[in-house]
C-alpha cells in the first residue's frame, strides 16, 4: 500500500485574501485525475492527528483518491488567527479549500469530505452551503443542532464540558508553530496566545438557543444539504442523535450507522474495531466514482442493538447484535406508554398522587465521562445502582418477555418546584436480576426553558408546569427477567452543571408518562453489519513515554466529593520530521452534596516540544466555579522556550458571566 501512494508532507493552500493554510496530501498511483477526500480540522496535521491520519488517508489514497488534510486558519502551521469553532471564517475558508482542491491537476473536480467530531460538523455545515465541488460527505460523531446536541448544553442544561472543552481547545491552540515550516513561528505563536478567544465565557454568554447557535446548525434547513451523507457514530460516544435525524430528515441520500464504539473512528475503537475503511470507500465509490455498488440501497439505519453486559468504567467489548431498518422512521417501531406510580412502579395505567424528587448534588458519579474516547480509559458509565439509590426510581415488573427499544424515548412530567431555577435528569436503565443497572439512555432538561430553548424564564415556586422532552437515541434489548427503570434526579454531576440551589421537584403523577420507541419485528432483515477492521498502516513513532491514565474519587473532610483524573498522552518522536512531542492533563471536579453552588472544575494541561536545540513548553490552567448569581472563569497560560524554560509569554484571563437561569 505504501508504495502505491505518494505523500506530500507539506503544501500551502492560498486563500483569496492572501492567507495560506497548511496541508498534507496523499496522491494515488496511476494516471489521474482522481476524485478527492478532504478532512479539515484545527488539530494540527503535523503532529496532533498525524498518527490517526496515517491509518486512514493512505488507505483511501491507495483506493484511488487524492486525500487532503488541512489545518484551519490560526491552527497548526496555517496562517491567520483562530476565532471560534465553525465560524464564518472557517466555513468560507473551507469553501475556498474545496474549490482549490477541485481545480488541482490531480483531482477530477469531485470532492468528498470526511471527519469525526469537528470534521464531522464542518462537513455537514459546508454541505449546507452547497459548494459545487462537494459531492458526498461521511460525517462521524457530529450534530445537526449546535445548541441541543454539542458539548455545551443538553436540554438547556449547562454541560461541564463547556468549560472542559474550552480548556482543551485553549491548550491545543497555544502550541507552537513548526520552525521548519514557519520562520516567523515565534512571533506568530505569541500573537496566537495573546489573541485567543475565551471560548468558555463566549459560549456561556449564549445560554439560550439564539442566532449564535443557529449558525452552523443544519437542522435550521435540512433541505439545504443536497450531497449524499453517511452519518456514523457509536453508542459509547456523546454524539448519538445525528445519524437517525439525518436519515429521517434529509432529502438527499442519507444512511445512519451506529456501532458499539466510543469517540473514535471505528477501526481504532478500543471497545470493538470494525471495517471503517470499507464503509467509507463504498460510500465515496458510489457518489464520487459513480460505481454501482449498492450504497444507496443500504438500509436507512444500521445499528448495534445493545444488551446488558455488567457495565464497568473500563474499556471492554459490548454485548448485542447488529440489526437494520430498511426505512427510517421505521413502521416496526411503535410508541408505547408507561406511567410512574406512587409505589415506585412503572406501570401500564396512569396513577394519581405526588412524589418529590430531591437529591444530593453528587448524583451522577456513576455516569462516566461525557464523551468517552477522549481520555485514556475509565470513561464509561458503570453500574448505576449508586446513582439510582440517590434518585427517585420507577421500575417495571420483571419482564416476562424481551423488550426492544430503538429511537428516542420521551418523558412527560407535570410538576411544581420550590426554587426559581431547576433542572431534571431522566435516565433509563436495564436492571438485571442481581440488581446491576446499566444505563440505556439519559438526558437533562432545564425546566426554565420553553420548548425551543430560545427563552428562559424563572419558575414560580408552587405553580404547576408541564414539560415533555426526548432522551438521547438508544438501541437496547432488555431480556426476559430484567426490569426497565426510569430514574429521575435534579442533578447529574459532573456531566451537567448543577442548579444554583438545592431543588425539591414535586411530581403530579397524573400528568407524568414515559413514552417508549418499542420495536417489534416478526423477522429480522439482513443487518449488513460492518466487517472486522481491515489491516491499515500505522505511524512508527519512537515512543519515549507510554500513555497512561488514572481516576480517583474521594470525599474531603467537609463532605465535598472530588473526582480527579490524570491522562498522560505520552511522549514520542515523529518518524517523518523528528519533532519530539509530549503532553498530559490533570482535571478536578468537586461539589458539596448539600450545596450545588460549590461545583468547581479545573484542569491543567502541559505540552512539550523539542527538535535539536529547539525546545518549547506550554502550561495552561483553567478554573470554573460559581455562586448563586454568577459563573466565574479564569485561565492562565505560561509559554517557555529553551532548556532553561525561559518565559516568553504569560497571560491571564478572567470573566464573570451571569447564570441566566442556568
Amino acid at each position: 500500500m505504501a508504495a502505491a501512494v505518494t505523500t506530500l508532507e507539506h503544501l500551502w493552500i492560498p486563500l483569496p485574501d492572501g492567507r495560506r493554510l497548511a496541508a498534507r496530501m496523499w496522491l494515488p498511483a496511476g494516471a489521474g485525475p482522481h476524485p478527492a477526500i478532504l478532512e479539515y480540522l484545527p488539530y494540527r496535521k503535523r503532529d496532533g492527528t498525524a498518527p490517526r491520519d496515517a491509518t486512514t488517508h493512505p488507505v483511501f489514497a491507495a483506493a484511488g483518491y487524492v486525500c487532503l488534510r488541512v489545518d484551519i486558519a490560526g491552527t497548526g502551521d496555517s496562517e491567520g488567527l483562530f476565532d471560534d469553532e465553525y465560524s464564518e471564517q472557517e466555513l468560507s475558508d473551507g469553501e475556498a479549500v474545496l474549490a482549490w482542491l477541485a481545480a488541482h491537476p490531480s483531482c477530477n473536480g469531485h470532492v468528498g469530505m470526511i471527519g469525526i467530531s469537528w470534521g464531522g460538523f464542518n462537513g455537514l455545515q459546508l454541505a449546507a452551503r452547497q459548494p459545487e465541488a462537494l459531492k458526498a460527505v461521511v460525517s462521524v460523531a457530529s450534530t445537526v443542532d449546535r445548541y441541543a446536541d454539542d458539548i455545551h448544553f443538553m436540554g438547556g442544561c449547562l454541560l461541564s464540558d463547556n468549560a472542559n472543552w474550552s480548556a482543551q481547545m485553549h491548550a491545543y491552540q497555544t502550541r507552537p508553530l513548526d520552525p521548519a515550516l514557519r520562520p516567523d513561528w515565534r512571533e506568530a505563536w505569541i500573537e496566537r496566545i495573546e489573541t485567543l478567544p475565551f471560548m468558555a465565557a463566549d459560549w456561556l454568554r449564549h445560554g439560550q438557543r439564539d442566532a449564535f447557535w443557529k449558525h452552523g446548525s443544519i437542522c435550521e434547513d435540512l433541505s439545504a444539504i443536497t450531497a449524499p451523507v453517511l452519518a456514523i457514530t457509536g453508542w459509547a460516544d456523546a454524539y448519538v442523535n445525528a445519524p437517525p435525524a439525518l436519515a429521517a430528515g434529509l432529502n438527499a441520500p442519507a444512511k445512519a450507522l451506529i456501532g458499539p464504539w466510543e469517540h473514535r473512528y471505528a477501526h481504532i475503537s478500543k471497545l470493538e474495531a470494525h471495517d471503517f475503511h470499507g464503509e467509507v470507500l463504498r460510500w465515496f465509490d458510489r457518489w464520487l466514482k459513480a460505481e454501482e455498488n449498492g450504497a444507496e440501497a443500504l438500509p436507512d439505519y444500521r445499528t448495534y442493538m445493545q444488551e446488558h453486559f455488567n457495565p464497568t468504567k473500563e474499556n471492554k467489548p459490548r454485548q448485542g447484535r447488529w440489526i437494520a431498518e430498511t426505512e427510517w422512521p421505521s413502521p416496526q417501531v411503535k410508541e408505547s406508554h408507561l406511567y410512574p406510580g406512587l409505589n415506585g412502579a412503572l406501570q401500564s395505567a396512569a396513577a394519581a398522587g405526588e412524589v418529590q424528587v430531591s437529591n444530593p448534588a453528587t448524583v451522577g458519579a456513576a455516569g462516566g465521562y461525557f464523551c468517552a474516547g477522549m481520555r485514556i480509559d475509565n470513561e464509561l458509565p458503570g453500574d448505576q445502582a449508586e446513582d439510582d439509590a440517590l434518585s427517585v426510581c420507577f421500575d417495571t415488573a420483571v419482564l416476562e418477555g424481551p423488550l426492544e427499544l430503538l429511537g428516542r424515548p420521551r418523558v412527560r412530567l407535570a410538576f411544581t418546584v420550590d426554587k426559581p431555577v431547576a433542572q431534571v435528569v431522566a435516565r433509563l436503565c436495564d436492571v438485571a436480576p442481581d440488581g446491576v443497572a446499566q444505563r440505556i439512555t439519559y438526558r437533562g432538561r432545564n425546566l426554565c426553558h420553553d420548548d425551543s430553548h430560545e427563552t428562559a424564564t424563572p419558575l414560580v415556586p408552587g405553580t404547576r408546569y408541564e414539560v415533555e422532552f426526548e432522551l438521547n437515541e438508544c438501541a437496547h434489548h432488555l431480556r426476559a427477567g430484567h426490569r426497565l427503570r426510569l430514574a429521575l434526579s435534579t442533578s447529574y454531576w459532573p456531566i451537567i452543571w448543577p442548579s444554583p440551589e438545592p431543588v425539591a421537584l414535586t411530581l403530579d403523577l397524573a400528568g407524568c408518562a414515559l413514552i417508549l420507541p418499542e420495536r417489534h419485528v416478526a423477522q429480522e432483515s439482513e443487518a449488513c453489519a460492518p466487517g472486522p477492521a481491515r489491516d491499515y498502516p500505522g505511524y512508527d513513532a519512537e515512543i519515549l513515554r507510554a500513555a497512561s491514565g488514572r481516576s480517583n474519587s474521594y470525599v474531603e473532610a467537609d463532605g465535598t466529593q472530588v473526582l480527579e483524573t490524570f491522562d498522560d498522552y505520552g511522549e514520542a518522536v515523529d518518524p517523518v520530521h523528528g519533532m519530539q512531542v509530549g503532553s498530559h492533563v490533570a482535571m478536578r471536579y468537586s461539589v458539596h452534596p448539600d450545596d450545588p453552588a460549590t461545583a468547581t472544575f479545573s484542569s491543567q494541561w502541559r505540552f512539550t516540544f523539542a527538535r535539536g536545540d529547539w525546545q518549547v513548553q506550554i502550561e495552561t490552567d483553567n478554573l470554573m466555579s460559581g455562586d448563586r448569581e454568577n459563573f466565574h472563569l479564569w485561565r492562565k497560560t505560561i509559554a517557555r522556550q529553551g532548556a532553561e524554560e525561559t518565559e516568553v509569554c504569560v497571560k491571564e484571563w478572567r470573566e464573570t458571566v451571569p447564570r441566566d437561569c442556568l
